[in-house]
């Protein structure tokens, strides 16, 4: 039996998507930038699905920009969103937890003169308020963080940050990267305080290679790609019309059955989290089971090392993650895991294991027979 316990590095297509993608490239497969009919149908997918995302997020269609992916889509929030406003200030807002995709363009714009603070967090994973609170300041010009951590599922207070953020930085942007939030929290950015949003595909059942920045039509964004215009100057490039028609159709589906598919999902982790309880000396990361997000549980199989316990479930065509798996096939120590106070050894044997509604309770006993044999095992080879 395949388990694939790893949706948080990507997910399988629904067949939903699958059929739309199809379809606009071999049918409907025009330039949506074209004026002729073929050109017309394509571009209407765009509209239609640009109309769909904006009603699940309760914003406008004018204020869903498509991108290549939720890394373009935060390199667009911090770098578009800081160089539109320089002039206003010149402080950025960031936490010590971001995803690679945020936290590299920090760096970036540090080297281009901005100040950036770095907001701890505390040893569950959640931003520590009063901490944010210290570091906002009249001439911050953006705060950018996470909805839901990718390594840990731990979520952040987005309401509260928001309303911080608008009160004591009022000239600020606020950007979160809901990457790992979309399809699992009904989000409504206005309600929020959110200006910028960043959505990827492929972590709701859609294509690769696609994903959205929601852009609040107050905030002020610099385009970093230019060319031929189009999405009104702010992304020029060909729209890639199966990406979107596949963006939308998975975001239709999985907002469609959203309690459902969560219940499911805190119902797999919470056995899985009582399976392990059977072997001695594993710790579960993060929040508390039904305060982190559904999907995500992060557990450290202390005295083996997280690679090693990795490619021992994949023997048995079990796949699960060591951190997270977007950063190339790089190893260095877990900036999150690190940020939460964990000792070194903790880090070097923390797994993930991410959720789909698709996975079964057979999957979580597989996996649970499994550990039980491996780890013990693993165990007395580590100690030789």
């Amino acid at each position: 039996m395949e388990v694939y316990f790893d949706n948080s590095a990507t997910t399988r297509c629904y067949e939903s998507v699958k059929d739309i993608v199809v379809k606009t490239m071999m049918e409907d497969y025009g330039n949506p930038s074209a004026m002729h009919r073929k050109g017309v149908e394509a571009e209407n997918y765009v509209k239609k699905f640009a109309g769909i995302i904006a009603g699940i997020l309760k914003v406008q269609e004018k204020e869903i920009l498509f991108t290549s992916g939720g890394t373009e889509s935060n390199n667009l929030a911090l770098i578009g969103g800081a160089m539109a406003n320089r002039r206003s200030g010149n402080h950025i807002v960031t936490t010590m937890v971001e995803h690679a995709a945020v936290s590299q363009p920090a760096a970036f714009l540090q080297e281009q003169g901005f100040e950036v603070s770095y907001v701890p967090v505390d040893n569950q994973g959640r931003i520590k308020l009063d901490a944010l609170k210290s570091v906002l300041r009249p001439d911050t010009i953006l705060v950018s963080v996470m909805y839901v951590n990718n390594e840990v599922g731990a979520v952040m207070p987005v309401e509260e940050i928001g309303k911080l953020v608008h009160e004591l930085s009022p000239k600020a942007l606020f950007h979160v990267d809901a990457i790992q939030a979309f399809g699992k929290y009904r989000i409504h950015p206005r309600k929020a305080g959110i200006d910028l949003l960043s959505v990827s595909g492929h972590k709701i059942h859609g294509p690769k290679g696609v994903g959205f920045l929601y852009i609040s039509e107050k905030a002020k964004v610099q385009p970093l790609i230019l060319g031929g215009g189009q999405q009104n100057g702010m992304r020029s490039g060909t729209d890639n019309v199966p990406g979107i028609a596949g963006l939308g159709a998975a975001a239709e589906e999985i907002y469609r059955n959203l309690e459902k598919n969560n219940e499911h999902l805190y119902s797999l982790k919470e056995y899985i989290a009582k399976g392990l309880e059977r072997i001695p000396d594993i710790r579960i990361n993060g929040m508390p089971l039904r305060e982190g997000a559904p999907q995500i549980l992060s557990i450290s199989v202390m005295g083996v090392r997280s690679e090693v316990l990795l490619h021992a479930l994949e023997d048995r065509e079990i796949y699960v993650s060591a951190g997270s798996a977007c950063s190339s096939h790089k190893r260095k120590p877990s900036a999150t895991l690190s940020a939460m106070g964990m000792s070194g050894d903790q880090i070097e044997s923390t797994v993930r294991l991410s959720f789909s509604e698709s996975n079964t309770i057979e999957e979580a006993d597989c996996f649970l027979r499994a550990m039980e044999e491996l780890v013990p095992m693993l165990r007395r080879y580590s100690r030789r």
